[in-house]
């Protein structure tokens, strides 16, 4: 019986060529989420992105979100939707290019939202209604989990909609099986190199 040895050398280049595949064919790392305590946003604080005086008309949330996305830091304009003429402002907190236009996703009514993982949401705006009625638009791609939306005194309890930046992607089926594909092909080649 004969008995093939690998070389070091051979042993290497499989490995390095079996943990290529491997980070060539992950599309995202997967974690296991733990519950934080909620995140509690403030109408002035470090996510803030901007506000709308006065709260915004309903259907129209998308208009003054990328109204404020298109602002420079402490900037401000006149936006008239319908006869109604809002000032629109920006915060001075800086988050690098933003992304847009943003685009409606979910909405719901109270204090607290369920963000899901980073990244889902990149824009949370909250309507409040009453005498002094305001909007106040958050930039949230950077935050996940539960958090909490100010409840302003003598307001009405907010409404609040949450916004994406562009189309979410999701891989299709082919790019999978021909990324499997190539995996396999690579190790078969691999195998021959190493046994001959």
């Amino acid at each position: 019986m004969k008995i093939r040895a690998i070389s070091t050398g051979k042993l290497t280049l499989l490995l390095a060529a079996v943990w290529a595949v491997i980070l060539a064919s992950s599309d995202d790392a997967k974690a296991i989420a733990y519950p934080l305590p909620p995140i509690n946003l403030a109408s002035v604080d470090q996510h803030e992105l901007g506000q709308v005086l006065p709260g915004m008309l309903a259907g129209d949330a998308e208009q003054y979100v990328n109204s404020v996305i298109g602002l420079s830091l402490g900037g401000s304009e006149h936006l008239i939707i319908n006869g109604q003429d809002s000032l629109v402002t920006r915060s001075n907190n800086d988050f690098g290019p933003l992304s847009g236009p943003a685009t409606l996703a979910l909405t719901g009514q109270g204090v607290t939202v369920n963000l899901r993982t980073q990244g889902t949401y990149d824009y949370l705006l909250a309507k409040y209604d009453g005498p002094n009625a305001i909007s106040a638009v958050w930039y949230v791609g950077d935050l996940t989990g539960i958090i909490r939306i100010p409840a302003i005194s003598g307001e009405y309890g907010p409404s609040w909609a949450l916004f994406t930046s562009g189309p979410q992607s999701v891989p299709d089926g082919g790019a999978t099986v021909i990324i499997l594909g190539a995996a396999l092909g690579i190790l078969g080649v691999v195998r021959r190199y190493l046994l001959n």
